[in-house]
């Protein structure tokens, strides 16, 4: 049965398409909705809209739905569209009318996008800590091979020689500037768009939502219970954005680590437990991971640029095309840590080849040194410049 529900008979079809998958999706917003759901109890109590022994039965209850979600033992109904009601039947058919209390002073508009900025702040942070873990590996590598010659390369050509160090730092430096923009993005979703109802607050009712805020550990409410609304699918894109930054990253990462791996140049090995082989080819050892990693860039680029056409052209307020941005945020999470995760795998295990390294710094990689040899003996550089070339 669903929250809207007013006896009216509904067209199986139309609930299927409607209903879409919100309530597999909705399968990772269970632990969230439960802690914003306690946290709204809380308030009522606090208001006088619930009676202590009403509050101690909710707090059961939601706390007895958390022991069950952790056990994946907590299914949603396609009939039920999402956590939401699932959550509210059983605290009806466990603890009565209580459980049809707990929507005071709240829509689903509000409780889903609670519980949406609480899981988008947790992954936040996990995909910090991933994130993190990688820049440290890529920092120890790079430690260890400071002084490994590594050519440089500019149009695919070579141009001078590096280090292999210099470029296992490079990757680090970057990935801590991604870090700053999680950083920024972070702060910017930390505020609690619980309280704003359907976006236009709450009439009569009196409501805390400072109280909420606190409970939930968010830095501060939306005042404008109209920006709870107008910000769904707009800091989504915002997450977005910082996750595309990271996976930008891995992407160009990966083309070089698939470049060096490659025989004719042999620079680096990957590890064979993260290689995969040719049902035809015995000799092959793939770099099918780092080509995946690669490829979802696009994937996640690809989500943001729907997840910015879903939420465009639309009036203020709530429409349900804002539905569809749920799933592009989930997976984006899901395919950037996953590809972080394996990126730092793939540095911890894979083998820089030094000899090959110094084979590869060519003598007309040193043309450029020797321009600077003639300056410090005094010849202009223009003059240097054009003598070195000659050489070649």
């Amino acid at each position: 049965m669903t929250l809207w529900d007013k006896g009216d008979p509904l067209d199986n079809i139309m609930l299927k398409y409607t209903v879409g998958n919100d309530h597999v999706l909705d399968l990772k917003l269970l632990p969230y909705d439960c802690k914003a759901s306690l946290a709204h109890a809380r308030m009522l109590h606090t208001m006088g809209h619930l009676t202590g022994e009403e509050l101690e039965q909710l707090q059961q209850g939601l706390n007895e739905i958390s022991d069950l979600v952790e056990k994946d033992m907590f299914p949603i109904k396609m009939e039920q569209e999402d956590c939401h009601t699932a959550i509210e039947e059983y605290l009806t058919k466990h603890y009565g009318q209580v459980g049809k209390k707990l929507h005071t002073g709240r829509s689903r508009n509000d409780q889903v996008l609670t519980a949406l900025r609480l899981y988008e702040k947790d992954m936040i942070e996990q995909v910090k800590g991933m994130a993190q873990d990688l820049a440290a590996t890529l920092k120890g590598s790079s430690q260890t091979h400071q002084s490994t010659p590594l050519p440089g390369y500019t149009h695919m050509q070579k141009a001078m020689p590096t280090t292999a160090g210099a470029w296992l730092e490079m990757y680090a430096c970057s990935l801590s500037d991604d870090l700053r923009l999680l950083d920024v993005i972070g702060g910017i979703i930390d505020t609690s768009p619980l309280g704003s109802a359907a976006g236009f607050g709450v009439p009569v009712l009196e409501v805390d939502r400072s109280m909420t805020s606190k409970e939930l550990d968010f830095s501060s409410y939306m005042e404008n219970p109209l920006q709870a609304q107008h910000s769904r699918g707009k800091y989504e894109s915002m997450i977005l954005h910082a996750l595309s930054q990271v996976m930008l990253d891995l992407n160009r990462l990966a083309s070089d680590l698939i470049l060096f791996n490659m025989s004719e140049f042999g620079l680096v090995t990957l590890p064979p437990s993260l290689c995969t082989g040719s049902s035809i080819m015995p000799q092959k050892k793939n770099p099918d991971v780092l080509e995946l990693i690669r490829a979802n860039y696009h994937i996640v680029v690809g989500e943001q640029m729907k997840l910015q056409g879903l939420c465009s052209n639309l009036m203020f307020g709530y429409h349900r095309d804002l539905q569809l941005t749920k799933g592009p945020i989930m997976s984006s999470f899901e395919v950037t840590m996953d590809s972080v995760l394996l990126m730092e795998k793939v540095i911890d295990g894979m083998e820089i080849n030094v000899v090959a390294c110094e084979d590869a710094i060519s003598p007309e990689m040193l043309a450029t040194q020797k321009v600077y040899e003639l300056v410090q003996a005094g010849v202009p550089f223009r003059d240097a410049y054009i003598q070195v070339a000659k050489d070649l």
